[in-house]
């Protein structure tokens, strides 16, 4: 059988061959962007991709979503290798929809990119001859947690029941034979190179719509209610809170404004609040969602008015796989140079690549090729090189050194790795997270 640095060498010199076609691939997504579970000219252009590959992909998954999967033919663990069809909603961004104003404003667009050259390594006939078990590429929808009102009205028409992409993909059974994930994100942090993901924070996200009671702005207010001030004294009861939550938590919370009011003449009867409470462990989540809804609870009871609050569940805390990352780490080492690869500790975002990791071996490497703040209006990937090519090679190197000798440290990573949940309990975890609550005197 080959040798895996021989697959090796195969699989770079394939993806070097296709980078051009990558690279525009991905700017080809970076100038059409949609928003989650709303990606259908995305997933048409991965699923372009994978049929002329030779692949049957399985469409419509989760409403976007893509599946496409490579056999070896000899038993072993099956990897996915997974891409993010989603944007943000940022309309300023130099790239933005002109319409919907969404925007890759976080990378993922690079993502499909490196998805796409591990899978043009894997096509190659020496590389998948060294090989055991499988791979599965997986175009997933909605990893950015927006629009929460769209994905509200999807829930209850009974097109999805979990807001994220990868949790549908969950409960779809999509991962049933996954034996370990992968995907490299794009970031923006001035030390270009690689970075070996410490843990990101989970969160839940909350919508509060208060209302009160119109009425003439100048002549009457005294006959109205102020869902405005209820708002406003809400959110003054969330800052007020923010010495309680401990630093070692990384908790965040971060509500917006979504509606303020219908005209400035009137006294506001209708306020809409929005956001997320993000921590580093679930109970730290519990604790500092049970403040906010007191503080919400508190805002609409000192005018005299009234609060739904509805909780979603966010995305779980991550937890991603030394045994993994270690020999990620040494492959992207080889690819990005040794002094060019790091390790970021906590950090106090959230991806759904988190839930994954409960369930199974995870990686989620970054890539330090972007100038701009994410999720920004000047985030953009400026070295497509490291973004599409070289993330698509040490993960296609990784997937290699797991799958080649019969699989030998694949089946390792395996039997190794304990999961922290079954699926059964962390969809009914997800569920227990959901809650509609009113508050009123």
């Amino acid at each position: 059988m080959t040798s895996s640095s021989t697959a090796t060498q195969h699989a770079f010199t394939a993806i070097d061959q296709r980078a051009d076609d990558l690279i525009a691939l991905s700017k080809s997504v970076l100038n059409d962007a949609e928003s989650g579970y709303r990606e259908h000219r995305t997933a048409a252009k991965i699923d372009k991709w994978l049929l002329s590959a030779g692949l049957s992909p399985r469409v419509g998954i989760a409403i976007t979503g893509i599946v496409a999967k490579i056999e070896t033919g000899r038993p072993g663990p099956n990897i996915a290798v997974i891409g993010e069809l989603d944007s943000l909603i940022v309309p300023a961004h130099p790239n933005a929809h002109p319409e919907t104003g969404a925007a890759h404003a976080c990378g993922h667009h690079a993502q499909l990119g490196s998805m796409l050259g591990v899978l043009t390594a894997m096509l190659d006939e020496t590389v998948l001859g060294a090989l055991s078990g499988s791979i599965t590429f997986m175009a997933v929808p909605a990893e950015e947690y927006i629009e929460l009102d769209f994905r509200e009205q999807l829930r209850t028409d009974g097109k999805i029941e979990f807001f994220g992409g990868k949790q549908e993909f969950v409960r779809l059974g999509e991962f049933d034979d996954i034996d370990m994930a992968m995907l490299t994100h794009t970031t923006a942090e001035g030390r270009p190179g690689a970075i070996i993901s410490g843990t990101h924070n989970g969160f839940v996200g909350k919508t509060a719509q208060f209302s009160g009671v119109a009425a003439h702005a100048g002549a009457a207010p005294h006959l109205g209610v102020n869902a405005l001030n209820a708002a406003n004294i809400a959110l003054s009861a969330i800052h007020a809170n923010r010495e309680t939550f401990r630093d070692t938590d990384f908790v965040r919370v971060h509500p917006i404004i979504t509606h303020g009011g219908d005209a400035v003449s009137s006294v506001p009867a209708r306020v809409d609040i929005e956001t997320y409470i993000r921590a580093a462990s679930v109970d730290a989540i519990i604790d500092g969602a049970t403040k906010v809804d007191r503080a919400l609870r508190a805002g609409a009871m000192a005018v005299g008015g009234k609060v739904e609050v509805r909780t979603t569940p966010g995305y779980l805390p991550s937890r991603y796989d030394p045994v993994l990352i270690d020999i990620y780490r040494k492959h992207a080492e080889t690819v990005f140079g040794a002094a060019n690869v790091r390790t970021s500790g906590q950090r106090a975002s959230s991806s759904d690549a988190g839930d994954l990791s409960v369930l199974m071996p995870t990686i989620h490497p970054w890539v330090d090729c972007a100038t701009g703040n994410g999720h920004g209006v000047d985030y953009l990937v400026q070295d497509y090189e490291m973004a599409v090519v070289k993330a698509a090679k040490a993960m296609a190197a990784t997937v290699i050194d797991l799958l080649s000798d019969g699989a030998a440290a694949g089946n390792s990573v395996v039997q190794s790795f304990k999961p922290e949940m079954t699926k059964e309990r962390y969809l009914a975890q997800l569920r227990e997270l959901r809650s509609e609550k009113v508050y009123s005197e």
